[in-house]
């Protein structure tokens, strides 16, 4: 009897909100590790099904769960998985899950200190604890996989490791109520990707010495992922996330606009948009002295920030930033935020290109399906290219010779000269030589040496300029074999072999010393696919966000996205073709992807179609970047 009543003890309701309006039936009643199908009131009769107590979620945004409270009588396992079952409710302050806690014990607990993220739903089992001979306390312990952890600041990192958590019981009257609970709140997979969302925030790069020659000043945006709870006021959340600043990883190399103690006028404060789309913050008094200019870059950073949070497909219309007494600071519109759009760096690519049989260098238009050689030397039948990059504007190209060995730089034009060597390797085989170039959206080009003997990675300062060796963290004896730079110039993404696996690796780029002579350094170093045992080719596909084929220990190579933090991104699934090699995509994700495979040579996939080939004896594939 006991199971049964804790089975009919933990519903929890979903209820379906279609356009976030209303209610309508059917409304799903689900209790702990059963479900019951029914329509709006509470049925009496049908059937019941058990199924996986955090089953993977297949509903959507518009789904909300409601914790219940502890039953009566109820063992300190039972009541410990009340709890957490309450943990995942969409209730905003977890009054529910509160009510399983002693009084000390709700005045300790702090639910956002960090959120523990594994496999699935913990193992819950009673300790026996020898120091509780009146047995008035009993110790429960929490064990399963642990995948990821989330700090206070939001940020997402993976960390795949078994969990253990020891959780302490007392007697409370006659009920049993938990005295010592976990840190924060302990999530299966599932659970937490319905409850949670990943955001960008945006700062400032830092350019240092870079900053008098980006192409791009100093209005360079960098995406900073961070995870919100969904349906629990997301625009507030996100914004007062944006205030709280970079999260750790990313602060070395980005600014805030916003003054430092800048936040809400009111804690209290909830931020929604208005009806048409545009949203009003109140700040502090640390914000109200700032200058139009400045003001105008909050504004901006506010507005990439929440821009996807408007209803259905609409973006926000406008920012405007008030002082604490409601007079105005700035305002900015969507269409004044072009400026700082982080499409400025990233470019509007026109066209896809890759290295055809001939060695020469071909492009291709979405209209278009057959290649065509670019204009200029690497379009001619001697250009003897194995890979190539394209500036951002498409008007600069750089090709790495077939051979590996020696790197070149020309304008895509037809009376350009091919000019000198750039960059050249000793290592004396392709496997050695360069690896394929890169070009950020401040100008500057970046490839890798992989001589044995000298290994290097080097930034070419507009391209062309003098060639920067840019210091490199220790990589446990490990050794890069391909890299791509994001449009802004901060972060680094590279394929990193080590006994015998190839992992990508995510850095970001630290800009110091003067103009004259700058120090460049990728610090930080952390794994973006840790699913994958080993990655065969990555794409930028997004500000913070990266297309991946790759396999797990199965063998099965597989095609997905994830973000930089290392978390999977929560996007479509796209079915991969056969024996992919090197992928291409752009951060403007309404560009088809290409690749080049095995079996079909170089494929494209169009919007609403299927893969198909353009060229069965390309090779290469990559958009300007």
């Amino acid at each position: 009897m006991g199971a049964d009543r804790a089975d009919r003890r933990r519903f929890r309701r979903r209820v379906r909100r279609p356009g976030g309006r209303g209610l309508s039936a059917p409304v799903l009643l689900a209790c702990g590790a059963l479900v019951l199908s029914g329509c709006a009131s509470m049925p009496d009769s049908g059937d019941v099904r058990r199924v996986d107590s955090s089953p993977r979620s297949d509903v959507d945004s518009q789904v909300r769960v409601y914790g219940v409270s502890p039953g009566k009588g109820e063992q300190p396992a039972e009541l410990v998985s009340g709890f957490l079952e309450a943990t995942t409710s969409d209730e905003e302050n977890f009054g529910t899950a509160k009510e399983y806690l002693t009084k000390s014990a709700v005045k300790r607990w702090q639910p956002f200190a960090a959120t523990t993220v594994l496999e699935q739903a913990p193992d819950v089992r009673v300790e026996t604890d020898p120091g509780d001979r009146d047995g008035n306390g009993k110790t429960v312990v929490l064990s399963g996989k642990r995948i990821a952890l989330v700090d206070e600041t939001h940020a997402y990192k993976p960390d795949e490791q078994p969990y253990e958590e020891r959780i302490h019981l007392t007697l409370s009257g006659s009920e049993w109520r938990i005295d010592g609970p976990p840190r924060g709140l302990i999530l299966g997979e599932s659970d937490f990707q319905r409850i949670y969302r990943s955001v960008n925030k945006y700062y400032f790069a830092e350019l240092g010495p870079d900053a008098e020659d980006s192409k791009a000043g100093d209005n360079v945006l960098v995406a900073d992922p961070v995870y919100v709870r969904r349906r629990i006021d997301p625009v507030t959340a996100t914004v007062k996330a944006l205030l709280d600043g970079p999260t750790g990883w990313l602060e070395p190399v980005v600014s805030s606009s916003f003054p430092r103690g800048a936040a809400l006028g009111r804690r209290d404060e909830r931020l929604s948009l208005d009806d048409s789309n545009a949203l009003k913050i109140r700040l502090n008094e640390r914000a109200a002295r700032i200058s139009a200019a400045r003001c105008a870059r909050m504004a901006a950073q506010t507005l990439f920030t929440v821009q996807d949070l408007g209803e259905g497909s609409s973006q926000v219309s406008a920012v405007r930033l008030e002082r604490q007494n409601g007079s105005e600071l700035c305002a900015l519109s969507s269409d004044a935020a072009r400026a700082y759009a982080p499409d400025g760096v990233e470019g509007h690519p026109r066209h896809q290109y890759f290295v055809d049989s001939e060695h020469r260098m071909v492009r291709l238009s979405d209209d278009e399906d057959r290649p065509q050689p670019v204009p200029g030397p690497f379009g001619t039948d001697d250009a003897g290219l194995g890979s190539v990059a394209v500036s951002r504007d498409e008007r600069d190209a750089a090709g790495v010779t077939a051979d590996g060995s020696a790197l070149y730089v020309t304008e895509l034009a037809s009376d350009a000269d091919r000019g000198k060597v750039r960059v050249r390797s000793r290592g004396g085989s392709v496997e050695h030589g360069l690896t394929a170039p890169s070009w950020d959206g401040l100008g500057g080009l970046w490839v890798a040496d992989r001589d044995p003997r000298q290994p290097r990675l080097l930034r070419l300062r507009g391209g062309t300029g003098p060639a920067d060796e840019v210091r490199l963290p220790g990589l446990d004896g490990g050794r890069i074999t391909a890299l791509r730079v994001s449009a802004d110039g901060s972060r680094i993404a590279m394929l990193v072999r080590r006994s015998g696996h190839t992992t990508l690796r995510l850095g970001r780029i630290e800009r110091r010393g003067t103009a004259d002579a700058p120090k460049l350094s990728v610090g930080a170093l952390r794994a973006v696919a840790p699913k994958l045992e080993d990655v065969d080719t990555f794409s930028w596909a997004g500000d913070s966000r990266l297309v991946v084929a790759g396999r797990e220990s199965d063998g099965v190579q597989q095609l997905q996205y994830v973000e930089s933090d290392g978390s999977p991104a929560n996007v479509p699934e796209v079915p991969g073709p056969n024996g992919v090699q090197s992928i291409g995509a752009s951060e403007d994700q309404t560009r088809p992807l290409i690749a080049e495979t095995r079996e079909n040579g170089i494929v494209r996939l169009l919007p609403n179609t299927d893969w198909k080939t353009v060229d069965q004896d390309g090779s290469a594939p990559v958009y300007p970047g």
